[in-house]
């Protein structure tokens, strides 16, 4: 992953409101959760949610699809371990034990 990549993925989870928005969709899985469902369990306006989301997805650390009237957004995971990878590489001079628990989830394929 490029360092720049890297930068921009980690910056769209720096916000308490973001970051929130990303471990619901994580929690989720892949079959995601509706934009609506979002804003009314994070209690966040529409409007903010929607800036939030555009974040995630530009990231890469977010995906959106239509079903019906609703917009479904899910977790990238690949995104996610590829950030999980890039943060462990080359961990602790020689001791990977030191970050295991980070550095197995980042080679998973897929959390879910």
């Amino acid at each position: 992953m490029e360092p720049n990549l890297a930068v921009k993925r980690l910056a769209a989870l720096a916000q308490e409101g973001r970051l929130a928005v990303f471990r619901l969709l994580v929690k989720a899985g892949p079959d995601g959760v509706a934009a609506g469902e979002i804003a009314q369990t994070l209690g966040l306006p529409p409007n903010t949610l929607s800036a939030q989301l555009a974040i995630l997805v530009n990231a890469g650390m977010a995906s959106s699809r239509r079903a019906g009237r609703s917009i479904i957004y899910s977790a990238q995971y690949e995104g996610m371990n590829e950030l999980l990878a890039f943060l462990v590489d080359d961990c602790c001079q020689g001791k990977p034990e030191l970050c295991l628990p980070a550095a197995q989830a980042a080679k998973s394929p897929a959390c879910c």
